[in-house]
């Protein structure tokens, strides 16, 4: 008896945990934002949030009329951003950047990003791989 119901308290935990993996799951490129929406904008850095599966960096942008716009681009994972050279104090909140990238297909202040460039004219990769999003073109570029 006492086997039957590890048994089934095992199966029921296995089941609960790989039901509980779908919820994080990574999704494409294409699922949310546009290839056909290059962005690219000159903003300040007021947050970046170091979380999995995707950094999320978030920019307020002063637009011609004075007024300001959030956006928030998602990343590649920490790790990858740390490997590509990204550190924590790199991206403090008040840090000046500019970003390119593709915006969301629903037309909100948010996109994916492909490359970040500092005022001293640095530049790292923003974009995380194998979701999809276009490696060949940078926005601007026409295929």
């Amino acid at each position: 008896m006492r086997t039957k119901l590890a048994r089934v308290v095992c199966v029921l935990v296995l089941a609960i945990c790989g039901g509980a993996t779908g919820v994080s799951a990574h999704h494409a490129f294409a699922a949310e934002f546009d290839a056909n929406k290059p962005v690219s904008f000159k903003g300040t850095i007021t947050k970046m949030e170091w979380v999995n599966p995707h950094t999320w960096l978030h920019v307020d942008v002063k637009k011609p009329d004075g007024t300001v716009e959030n956006w928030a681009v998602e990343a590649g994972t920490p790790n990858v951003l740390f490997r590509r050279g990204f550190t924590k104090e790199s991206l403090l909140p008040g840090t000046e950047i500019v970003v390119d990238g593709y915006q969301a297909k629903d037309g909100s202040h948010r996109a994916n990003g492909r490359d970040l460039t500092f005022p001293d004219g640095r530049k790292l990769f923003l974009g995380s791989s194998g979701t999809g999003a276009p490696y060949e073109l940078t926005p601007g570029q026409k295929k």
